[in-house]
């Protein structure tokens, strides 16, 4: 069993969020059964000064985790129902993440936490030594595509355009 290293996240999330692409998530259930996905979309949220981020508001209890140096799972919950899975990037104190948007047969960051019961239980959960879910590198290098993120109207223009939201077709 091969993961990312600390290093391949403590990098900026520009950096990681793109390469995430064509990647394995692991998750391993109470059971023992193992389930490999590919990354197939992500999205990159890059600090205080993004205002899409959600540490442009500040270290709260919420944002705390993204605080830490990059490894670790930002999870939260959206309207009340859906938990989004996010990878904390970068050093300490400056706050990164990758949201996982999808993965190949599951599309939408809520489907894809449901499919693979993910809830606040992994809030902080280190991916380079978690026993329930890591990342795995596959030597792909897929296409990349580039565009806006979705859902962040509310944080202006410029912030709703700019182009960290990363995909890829792979077959």
């Amino acid at each position: 069993m091969q993961r990312f290293s600390k290093e391949f996240y403590c990098r900026d999330v520009l950096d990681v969020a793109p390469e995430m692409l064509g990647q394995r998530l692991v998750r391993r259930y109470s059971n023992g059964l193992v389930e490999k996905y590919i990354v197939t979309e992500v999205e990159a949220y890059r600090g205080c000064e993004d205002l899409a981020c959600h540490a442009s508001k500040g270290k709260t209890a919420r944002t705390e985790i993204m605080y830490s140096e990059g490894g670790r799972a930002y999870v939260y919950l959206i309207y009340g129902m859906h938990w989004m899975l996010n990878v904390v990037t970068g050093d300490k104190n400056h706050p990164q993440a990758v949201l996982i948007r999808a993965v190949k047969g599951c599309y939408g960051p809520g489907r894809l936490t449901r499919r693979l019961r993910i809830d606040k239980s992994f809030y902080g959960e280190d991916f380079t030594t978690s026993q329930r879910i890591w990342f795995e590198p596959t030597g792909r290098t897929p296409a990349i595509k580039a565009g806006p993120r979705i859902g962040v109207d509310y944080a202006g223009e410029y912030w709703a355009s700019i182009p960290w939201r990363f995909w890829a077709d792979i077959d």
